[in-house]
């Protein structure tokens, strides 16, 4: 069975940070193909509910560098499936925090084919309405140098991933150079084991002059048998700063 409709996405944001870069301070090809890797894996996961591994891919051209310090948003989805293999169209954008500008950088069609499974995989849904605008979202994938000797994700990389995602949307929300100033208030509520999927929510909550309260939702997912929980909820105070490291006023209150 083949189908050429196209899935709901899925969709891993981060940024480019001065280890992640070439001389000429643009990100290397290969961390980027391996982001485009892990997208395609997560949406075939999520789609099939079966163990995937990567078969191929088409050629993938790089139209545009992604600098130190833009924000690079990788998005796949699925757009075909056979009876154990499906494709996965995988776009890289890169988008400058401060000025909103964007421009894709690369996109590939990776092939990958699921491992022990003794039934057809499903058929790509139907196509459901466009829904309101949503919390900014984004996923991203545990593996074994991110857990403690239980199996479970550390509590500072729980942090770490909620921090990023507090970041990017308030920096997503004011357009101005953003910093934490405040973590107000941690929960978790249930732990995070090797091999799971972490999808983020961040939502804006309250806008100040210079700064803006962030709330994170952090959930797990089980690739394999598709059940969800809640893991951890955050708010975190951003602050607008100037050159200085100052507090600097965007927003009129």
């Amino acid at each position: 069975m083949s189908q050429d409709d196209r899935s709901p996405p899925i969709q891993l944001i981060d940024m480019v940070f001065p280890g992640d870069a070439n001389h000429h301070g643009t990100l290397f090809g290969g961390i980027a193909l391996a982001h485009m890797d892990k997208v395609a894996f997560l949406a075939a996961s999520r789609h099939g509910r079966a163990t995937f591994v990567t078969a191929s891919s088409e050629k993938i051209d790089f139209a545009a560098p992604a600098r130190v310090g833009d924000m690079v948003e990788v998005t796949g989805r699925v757009v075909r499936v056979g009876r154990t293999s499906l494709d996965v169209e995988v776009e890289l954008v890169a988008e400058a925090p401060v000025s909103g500008q964007r421009h894709v950088c690369t996109r590939g069609r990776f092939t990958l084919v699921a491992v022990g499974i003794d039934h057809p995989l499903p058929p790509i849904a139907s196509p459901v309405p466009p829904e309101p605008p949503a919390p900014l979202r984004m996923v991203d994938m545990i593996f074994p140098n991110q857990t403690n000797h239980y199996g479970t994700l550390y509590g500072g990389d729980a942090l770490r991933m909620m921090g990023k995602a507090a970041f990017i949307a308030s920096t997503r929300h004011a357009r101005a150079v953003m910093v934490m100033a405040a973590s107000d208030r941690i929960d978790f509520r249930s732990p995070i084991r090797e091999g799971e999927m972490v999808e983020l929510a961040a939502k804006v909550q309250m806008t100040g002059r210079s700064s803006v309260q962030i709330g994170v939702e952090l959930r797990a997912e089980h690739l394999l048998t598709g059940e969800t929980r809640h893991a951890a909820t955050a708010t975190f105070t951003m602050v607008s700063v100037d050159d200085r490291g100052q507090a600097k006023r965007w927003h009129a209150a």
